[in-house]
């Protein structure tokens, strides 16, 4: 590469970048110009460094990244800015674009317990083979309706949510994997199909659904959701596309840390449903509803917010100027 050519054919465009990171306000438009020549000199220092490795040129356009980036922290604005950046683009755009993983996670899980459950219930003698007939009494008559109530309210709520913030963890995690991921969802399933086939079987179904309903359709979709971006975290160095497997894993990870953040207030508003309405008083129907509502309410958040989120380019990964700023620094 000719290096003269290339510092006069670029030079302009060194010079804008360096007049709007030296600008003192920036306007919406001004703020994204910022970014797109950030990540273009961005590129001609990595051609500089890889082709022709001036140490002028090299140091002039380190420090004309440093100054942009710099610029573009404080354009993109306070910590409060962030948050507010995470819950209503971010976020919602990472369960948009992930959608078809997560929902076909549920829908499949939600067929294999209720035929798990109906096996079970056309089985009798298996039950015989997991508990005792004075198990089964105690887990009838009083263990399944006391778990809501054993605890005061604010501990059992803690609990539930460290145990499905750990189980949402592990989807997610051990998504690189793919099996353990599909292990985890089926344990989850077969706790619930095995008790809801006892319950149901003595005559409590009404007491099971109505406790098991509240707090679980958001809870499990909470996981269902871990396990769905788990699996698609797999299938990213399976069948990378057009990325690399590198790229793909990096990119499907990153968002996966999205997802596993913006769970975390998902789980804690099923462990206050659980710890706070599940046991309350309320009428059965009244409990329901509370839980149709916040299960609806995610569904809203995903489908109409993260819906624009996605078509105005967000994705759930992170910014494209840190990720810039994260291979200058590595370089």
């Amino acid at each position: 590469m000719d290096l003269d050519a290339f510092v006069l054919a670029n030079h302009a465009e060194w010079q804008r970048l360096d007049a709007l990171a030296r600008q003192r306000r920036l306007d919406g438009r001004e703020s994204d110009e910022l970014v797109e020549r950030y990540q273009r000199v961005a590129t001609h220092l990595s051609m500089v460094r890889t082709t022709s490795p001036d140490a002028t040129v090299v140091t002039y356009l380190s420090l004309l990244l440093s100054r942009a980036r710099n610029r573009a922290g404080r354009a993109r604005g306070s910590t409060w800015d962030g948050v507010r950046s995470f819950v209503v683009e971010r976020f919602p755009a990472a369960l948009y674009r992930l959608r078809w993983w997560w929902l076909g996670t549920l829908a499949g899980n939600v067929v294999a317990t209720a035929v798990m459950m109906v096996w079970l219930l056309h089985h009798p003698d298996v039950e015989q083979t997991m508990l005792s007939p004075r198990q089964v009494d105690q887990l009838v008559n009083h263990d399944f309706s006391g778990y809501y109530s054993q605890y005061a309210a604010s501990h059992f709520a803690a609990e539930v949510w460290t145990n499905n913030v750990w189980v949402s963890a592990l989807c997610l995690s051990l998504g690189v994997l793919g099996v353990p991921v599909l292990y985890l969802l089926f344990q989850n399933i077969a706790n619930l199909a095995v008790i809801g086939s006892i319950m149901t079987r003595h005559g409590h179904a009404a007491q099971f659904w109505g406790l098991i309903l509240p707090h679980g359709m958001l809870e499990l979709t909470a996981v269902f959701v871990a396990g769905g971006v788990g699996l698609r975290l797999f299938w990213a160095w399976v069948e990378p596309g057009d990325l690399t497997r590198a790229q793909s894993f990096a990119r499907e990870g990153r968002t996966a840390a999205t997802v596993a953040v913006g769970l975390a207030g998902v789980l804690a508003v099923s462990g206050c449903i659980e710890a706070f309405v599940t046991p309350s008083s309320l009428p059965t129907w009244g409990r329901i509803a509370i839980g149709v509502l916040a299960e609806a309410t995610f569904l809203a958040y995903v489908f109409v917010l993260g819906r624009r989120a996605f078509l105005l380019g967000h994705t759930g990964d992170v910014d494209p100027l840190l990720l810039d700023d994260r291979a200058i620094t590595q370089a």
